[in-house]
């Protein structure tokens, strides 16, 4: 049985005077907006972002959480955060064992053709640009639908992906699909914090007509301003496409009670979809959000010297070699954690961890 979106939201939002001006001021000490006490997508300054680089490089033994028996469970100096290499194995593993791609592919078939169908308004070229690309799985299945909807028009794609392995995955990938016709590729292997910073700088206001962002807003320095540029490089009878995990997911439950007990990723962020619309509607544009269910059996991460566990661990802590540098108190109540009710769900004698999306449609 296919999983059934519900679309969740449909919405023309008001501005908010008092949470866009919380937005405006880019600071949210410990993610807390304290003009209205809304929880705010943690955005940090410069200095802060400093602080934070330099802890994550010497990392030394702060205490950062009490255990459920109040010992005090301390990073140790051997727990890091993944490097690219190692994030691409971790992620891999990941997509072997969870219906995430499954999950973005039920959007693609039952929301996204109607979605495109509009962008451009008749145009012979459609600009298309991908932020955190990745291997380009879901861009050119993207691509391919944009295609269907607009027949004879010719798709100029623009990537931006700092990850090498990455983008040598991607062009492996066009290689591999000679049924991709009038299309252009074009790389920028970078940050899209980089990419913007190069657009301001130079000045470039380039348009375009379909924009996505697929799980990459965790790592960037500003979440608001991030979506407020992509939003501002929008043409006319143009959407933005935000694919990010929902607020009721596992993650949520996770992160909000041990992400300070972990190395900071490469910004820190820890976010779902319920912090991405407090954005959206202190900018007071239109959005949709499309629920859809999407599983991951993390069933090795509980037995010790599994090689897929480790995975599983080092993926969902963003540690390398979770499972072996972690001290134990720590490994024990994260484990303890992934089997309660908000995380995950048992069957046949496998845990199935909840890792449902949310697809945020923009209008320009």
């Amino acid at each position: 049985m296919e999983p059934v979106a519900k679309v969740k939201r449909f919405c023309k939002a008001k501005p908010n005077q008092i949470t866009d001006g919380c937005l405006r001021a880019g600071v949210f000490p410990k993610g807390f907006c304290p003009m209205n006490g809304s929880r705010l997508p943690l955005v940090r300054t410069a200095h802060e972002a400093d602080a934070r680089k330099s802890k994550s490089e010497s990392f030394e033994t702060d205490v950062l959480l009490n255990s459920l028996d109040d010992s005090e469970i301390c990073v140790t100096p051997s727990m890091r955060s993944l490097r690219a290499e190692e994030y691409t194995r971790a992620f891999q593993s990941f997509l072997d064992h969870s219906t995430e791609h499954q999950c973005m592919d039920q959007f693609n078939k039952t929301e996204l053709p109607n979605i495109v169908a509009s962008v451009g308004n008749g145009k012979s070229t459609i600009s298309v640009l991908g932020v955190g690309s990745g291997t380009g799985e879901q861009d050119l299945k993207m691509i391919r639908i944009i295609q269907s909807q607009h027949p004879g028009a010719f798709i100029a794609n623009e990537v931006i992906e700092p990850n090498p392995h990455h983008i040598l995955a991607y062009k492996e990938a066009i290689k591999n699909s000679p049924d991709l016709k009038n299309v252009s590729f074009t790389w920028h292997q970078q940050t899209s914090m980089e990419y913007e910073k190069q657009a301001k700088e130079g000045n470039v206001e380039k348009k375009y007509d379909f924009i996505h962002l697929i799980q990459m807003l965790y790592r960037v320095e500003n979440i608001a301003n991030t979506i407020k540029f992509f939003h501002s490089c929008l043409d006319c009878y143009a959407k933005l496409l935000i694919i990010i995990l929902s607020g009721n997911s596992g993650w949520a439950s996770i992160w909000k009670k041990y992400r300070h007990c972990l190395p900071p990723t490469d910004s820190g962020h820890y976010i779902t979809a319920d912090d991405i619309k407090v954005v959206l509607e202190g900018m007071g544009v239109k959005y949709q959000v499309y629920d859809f269910p999407s599983v991951w059996d993390i069933t090795e991460c509980f037995i010790d010297g599994d090689t897929t566990g480790g995975h599983t661990l080092d993926f969902l802590t963003g540690t390398k070699d979770f499972m072996n540098t972690a001290p134990l108190g720590l490994k024990q109540q994260l484990r303890q954690a992934l089997g309660q009710p908000e995380c995950s769900t048992k069957k046949d004698g496998r845990i199935i961890f909840r890792n449902d999306l949310s697809m945020i449609v923009v209008s320009s």
